[in-house]
């Protein structure tokens, strides 16, 4: 007999059928179709909560900027908000959508690279703390005007994640500047009478373990006391990035927030004092962390096919719906919603419908025996799950519920055919 999986909040069995914070999936399958993204307010809030109480605990000043890039619905960012969240932006588009849900220019940053002058010219209009990524950018953004605070992304030179797309610093990243060309940064700013200062680093995604944060907090404090005891620059904030995994396979382990605080947060309040930098406030990035495990993908099963090499489960999401499998070869959970009670005796391939032999989702999964018409749930699809889909093989995107205190509401509509087709003109000549 094979082992049932343990599940965890918000996920529950009931009598063999799974709920989600309180909610039939069958249900909510039934009403809004599938492919269908269900979000956990309740999972959203808890999880920000956990981290803030962890890092407040031993150094009070302390900014949890929301990485809208992991998940940018406008309801996750009002959420989150709401708690008291700050935002970090990569794109005009998520400072947009962060003014709309309510955070004031004053709670926002923005850490993009190759950025255009017309995008530093919007950011410098709405009065938003820019994170330079590049000598090139800091020249053109002060040709057009001079903002009241500028930060500079250090690359620490230490990088760490899940995956080597997802390694943002070290000697191969495209991401930073390097300690010398950072204090001739923070100098040229000083002399173009810049007043207000921050210091930043990003050291990658997915990453579970503490150490890689020890090193690399280390650095960019030793490089803030450089700038501040060669150029005179006291720092309003030091932003140490995110990148916090959670975990996706079984053997993955949570997090480990304790650790984090007496390794990293406790060494950082001591080095700011030893180095007389003051009270800057501590900043961290979280994206996946707080909405990762909140959300959950339903897909139906469409076919089962069984061929001599392999067992195939077809369903109705592909990498149009969740790019990750394919692009990083990232492992999901995926339970048999309906069959929550079967023991895991078959080996499948789950694939989605999409032209292409990369679309699966999972390869050699053990899953109860699966027939058309099953309900399967992919897990922890709420970071860098919608907001990386597709309309590739002109498939319209999926449809967003939120789950609030038992109840399911639409936060984002499913996309219909006509969609497809939105900003094109046929030139009728041809």
């Amino acid at each position: 007999m094979v082992k049932l999986r343990k599940l965890h909040e918000p996920l529950e069995d009931r009598k063999g059928s799974l709920y989600f914070d309180g909610c039939s999936v069958k249900e909510l399958a039934e009403k809004y179709d599938t492919p269908l993204y269900v979000v956990s307010e309740k999972r959203i809030r808890d999880n920000y909560n956990h981290l803030h109480d962890a890092l407040i605990r031993i150094y009070k000043y302390v900014r949890v900027y929301y990485a809208a890039k992991a998940n940018s619905n406008l309801t996750v960012l009002k959420i989150l908000h709401s708690q008291g969240a700050y935002l970090d932006t990569v794109s005009p588009g998520e400072v947009f959508m962060g003014l709309i849900t309510g955070y004031t220019q004053d709670r926002i940053m923005y850490t993009g690279t190759s950025v255009r002058n017309d995008e530093l010219k919007m950011l410098v209009d709405a009065n938003i703390t820019v994170n330079i990524d590049s000598q090139s950018e800091l020249d053109r953004l002060l040709k057009i005007s001079v903002p009241q605070i500028i930060s500079v992304r250090v690359n620490p030179e230490i990088g760490a994640g899940h995956h080597s797309h997802c390694v943002t610093a070290g000697p191969d990243s495209k991401f930073g500047l390097w300690e010398e060309e950072a204090i001739q940064a923070y100098a040229i700013a000083q002399r173009a009478r810049v007043e207000h200062f921050g210091i930043h680093m990003h050291i990658g995604s997915g990453i579970l373990e503490v150490e890689p944060y020890v090193a690399a907090v280390e650095k960019l404090l030793s490089i803030a006391k450089r700038v501040h005891d060669e150029v005179g620059i006291n720092f309003e904030f030091i932003d140490i990035g995110g990148g916090f995994g959670v975990p996706y396979k079984p053997e993955d382990k949570e997090f480990d927030w304790g650790e984090f605080a007496s390794k990293v947060v406790a060494p950082f309040k001591n080095k700011i004092s030893e180095y007389g930098l003051g009270k800057p406030f501590l900043c961290v990035e979280p994206g996946r962390y707080l909405v990762a495990d909140a959300s959950i993908l339903l897909t139906t099963v469409n076919t089962v096919k069984v061929t001599p090499a392999k067992k195939f489960v077809g369903v109705d999401a592909g990498f149009n719906t969740l790019v990750r499998p394919t692009m990083y070869g990232s492992y999901h959970p995926i339970l048999v919603a309906n069959k929550l009670d079967k023991p895991e005796t078959e080996t499948y391939d789950v694939v989605g419908p999409i032209c292409e032999s990369g679309d699966a989702l999972a390869k050699d999964r053990a899953l109860p025996e699966v027939a058309e018409g099953d309900l399967l749930a992919v897990l922890n699809a709420g970071a860098y799950g919608f907001s990386m889909s597709s309309q590739y093989n002109a498939r319209p995107r999926a449809a967003e519920v939120l789950i609030r205190q038992g109840k399911s509401f639409v936060i984002r509509g499913r996309e219909q055919l006509d969609n497809l087709t939105a900003n094109q003109k046929v030139q009728v000549d041809l």
